[in-house]
């Protein structure tokens, strides 16, 4: 498998992974208006992104391991446990948000890599267009996370 191909398929973990863990904040957090509909929206940029990779991949002849569609469990590397009685749920928002925010930002770095190999790369130009068409969307991602927790964090992590 080329160096392309191999950033390819963690794109294709990663943004996979992103949307779901998006759903998973959204669903916890419904009675948070703004954290419940925004992570919703923005998983479906990550599984736009993922169809995105995936007919690239193929139209390019890279082969992808298949991935879930779903995950049999909402936990995604939480380090507060959920289920004490004295759990704050200000806490709870800022810890997911804060796993978001990184793996939001190794996405980041997987398109920064693939469309910068690729312009390297006589046969490139497919992973480029799919690089400049998808990135953009990851950075206003890390965007929002970066304000949800700027906007968050005084007022959970003062009380």
């Amino acid at each position: 498998m080329t160096g392309l191909a191999l950033v390819l398929s963690e794109l294709h973990r990663g943004e996979r992974g992103l949307s779901l863990d998006l759903d998973g904040v959204s669903r916890r957090h419904d009675g948070d208006y703004e954290v419940h509909y925004t992570a919703r929206e923005l998983a479906r940029w990550s599984r736009r992104h993922t169809q995105a990779i995936i007919d690239t991949a193929t139209e390019s002849g890279v082969r992808l391991e298949p991935m879930p569609l779903t995950r049999t469990d909402d936990d995604f590397g939480r380090t507060i446990d959920r289920t004490g009685p004295n759990v704050d749920d200000a806490l709870t928002i800022l810890d997911d948000l804060r796993r978001l925010h990184l793996k939001a930002t190794g996405v980041a770095v997987d398109w920064l890599m693939l469309a910068q190999g690729a312009q390297a790369s006589r046969h490139g130009g497919t992973f480029v267009r799919l690089a400049t068409r998808c990135r953009p969307d990851t950075l206003r991602q890390l965007d929002w996370t970066l304000a949800m927790l700027k906007a968050l964090s005084p007022q959970a992590l003062s009380g």
